[in-house]
């Protein structure tokens, strides 16, 4: 007993003894044993650059400044871990029974370089080191079975994150504060992320189960909410540490153009307003860039789309799509004002329509080099709040800043459209297209497309047609192409022919027509016209001139003709149609319309006085011939008669 009692006595004075031996080591000195330990270890290099502190118990911690961790040898010479403040706590308690339990981790503006192996092998990996003796791997490996660690929280405040996944383009983030709950080593970790991409915070909360096989490159259960201003998104699925993912999507956002900005993805972008954006899809991403959405809805307030979609990111993102929805109202989701609406159509503002024309503003299409897509469109219906479609098929296809939108085909304007519209911004801006069409209402079609509502009917025909310019004004006033245009039973509004062919004055009132068919060319913001032929009761039109798609201006003739049962022509009056779309000019060309009376009258006199000539000469004057000449021609003949008598001749 005795024995006992001495042999407990030397072993609490031994203790004591080496606690105060602690006590009295400056922490610098322990923090070389500690890092030489590490090193040892780990075969990662600490260094203490600042003051060193250090408790005993219950936590045993230690506080240091200016703290750096050396990194992989094959992840290159900067540090994996700087700090300008590091913390560390263990259980001491924890310790004593042969486990590492780190009850706190903490850093003050750390900067973490992270990189991968082309094997997924992260840098933050540390392996053990063979210290030479017999068997000596083996026992490292036993030794950290037997001495497990476990991290049960993680703080790092104003952290600088550079992620460098092999082979791919580097991920750098700022200003990042993150808080690991991991109670347990084969457990789930709590992390709450702030992230300030753009300056204002962004907001992350995870939960990743098996962490501890996640930070070996294994796949593991992921759910993560993200919140940005007005925008909440949600992933749950499975991902691994290198970032491949798949799972389903959903988010939420009220506000989505301030959302996008905080998040820096587009600065400056002025998104529509909407109450609400929804979105939802099973989504899988690889780490080659590539994202599949299927299931995928997409909703902005009472429009809904639903399909596929396939994003391949890169420095220029791809994305393939999908999409069918039901009557989508677009009125809201696209740029408004009245740029674009010509003077024709001001008048009805109190505008002064000669002076308006069209807009001059720049039109800035740079966004086009922002994206290539292929996007298929199947929808019921689509207002656009100017144009309204029906049924319709649309593909949109955009590489490199063209797009080009084919109608295959699209229900507007009451018919049927077949064909493709262009927008070219590769170098400087230009817009063209090749459309055919049938069943067209013209007077909504001219109406909402150049303002011009006056002409009635049901069309088809072609439209070919090209335009260059950084504004609608440039663009119409450069205008060039070719057309045909049929129209069955329709009207004119404005004028009425057969009140003009009866009375003179046909202001006014209304011009009912069976037919109208007509050709066109188009040059310098122009369309001419040479062969318009209208067809009514008892008449027949046609016409030729200029449309002034630029300048919104008319110079145009219309040659009516009443017709004998026969269809002989009775009466032709032309008609003059000049000035501005809001008010054109119309008259009837009274000089034109009596020119043939005129021509047949002086053709009359002519034909006596050559008669009478003839006479009066004793000559046949053919109706081919010159009057004057034949005159001079007799005056000749009768001198040389004279002088012959005169000389003695016959």
């Amino acid at each position: 007993m005795k024995l006992i009692i001495r042999v407990v006595i030397a072993l609490v004075v031994a203790v004591v003894l080496l606690l105060g031996a602690l006590l009295v080591l400056p922490g610098e000195k322990l923090a070389q044993l500690a890092a030489s330990q590490i090193e040892k270890q780990t075969g990662r290099t600490v260094t203490f650059g600042g003051r060193v502190g250090y408790t005993l118990w219950p936590t045993l911690g230690v506080k240091a400044d200016r703290v750096a961790l050396s990194n992989a040898d094959w992840a290159g010479p900067e540090p994996m871990l700087t700090a300008e403040r590091l913390t560390i706590g263990v259980s001491a308690a924890d310790l004593i029974g042969g486990k590492v339990r780190v009850t706190e981790l903490s850093a003050v503006l750390p900067q973490l370089n992270l990189s991968t192996r082309a094997d997924g092998t992260g840098n933050w990996v540390l392996d053990s080191i063979d210290d030479g003796q017999t068997g000596a791997a083996p026992a490292a490996e036993g030794r950290m079975e037997s001495l497990p660690v476990s991290i049960e929280a993680l703080n790092l405040t104003g952290a600088s994150l550079r992620y460098a996944p092999h082979g791919e383009t580097p991920i750098e983030l700022t200003q990042v504060d993150l808080a690991l709950q991991w109670p347990e080593p084969n457990g789930t970790v709590l992390a709450d992320i702030t992230l300030r991409p753009a300056g204002a915070p962004v907001q992350i909360a995870a939960e990743i189960g098996t962490f501890e096989a996640f930070l070996a490159g294994q796949v593991a259960s992921v759910g993560a909410g993200v919140t940005a201003d007005e925008t909440e998104l949600r992933f749950d699925g499975r991902a691994n540490i290198n970032g491949a993912a798949t799972g389903r999507l959903t988010g939420k956002s009220s506000d989505l153009a301030r959302s996008l900005a905080v998040l820096g993805a587009a600065d400056g972008v002025e998104a529509p307003t909407v109450d609400t954006w929804l979105f939802g899809s099973d989504m899988t991403y690889t780490t080659d860039g590539r994202l599949a959405l299927r299931d995928l809805t997409l909703e902005a307030d009472a429009n809904r789309l639903r399909g596929a979609a396939d994003v391949a990111l890169g420095d220029v993102p791809k994305v393939t799509a999908r999409l069918s929805g039901e009557q989508l109202d677009f009125s809201a989701l696209l740029p408004a004002g009245d740029a674009g609406v010509p003077a024709a159509a001001a008048a009805d503002t109190g505008t002064d329509p000669v002076n308006d024309g069209w807009s001059r503003e720049r039109i800035d299409f740079g966004w086009l080099a922002a994206l290539n897509a292929a996007i298929t469109l199947d929808v019921q219906g689509i207002d656009t709040g100017s144009v309204k479609l029906g049924p319709s098929k649309l593909d949109l296809s955009l590489d490199n800043s063209r797009a080009v939108l084919k109608f295959q085909p699209a229900t507007v304007f009451d018919g049927q459209l077949r064909g493709q519209l262009v927008v070219n911004n590769r170098n400087g801006l230009s817009v063209g297209g090749k459309l055919n069409f049938q069943g067209i209402r013209l007077e909504q079609a001219l109406g909402q497309t150049i303002g011009y509502d006056r002409l009635n009917g049901e069309a088809l025909g072609e439209l070919e047609y090209l335009g260059i310019g950084n504004s609608v004004a440039e663009i119409m006033s450069s205008l060039s192409g070719k057309g045909w245009l049929e129209v069955g039973k329709g009207f004119f509004t404005g004028f009425d022919l057969e009140q003009l062919m009866r009375s003179g004055s046909g202001n006014g009132g209304s011009t009912v027509f069976d037919q109208l068919t007509a050709s066109y060319t188009m040059d310098g913001g122009n369309l001419l016209n040479k062969d318009l032929l209208l067809t009514l009761r008892g008449l027949r039109a046609e016409g030729e001139g200029r449309i002034g798609l630029g300048a919104q201006d008319l110079d145009y003739l219309f040659t009516p003709s009443l017709q004998r049962g026969d269809g002989s022509t009775r009466l032709s009056i032309p008609v003059a149609i000049t000035g501005p779309w809001s008010d054109p000019k119309i008259r009837p060309d009274l000089k034109r319309a009596l020119e043939p009376e005129i021509d047949a009258v002086e053709q009359q006199a002519k034909d006596r006085l050559r008669e009478k000539l003839s006479e009066e000469l004793d000559t046949e004057i053919a109706p081919e011939q010159d009057i004057n000449e034949a005159i001079r021609d007799r005056i000749e003949k009768e001198a040389k008669d004279q002088l012959l008598r005169l000389l003695g001749g016959d």
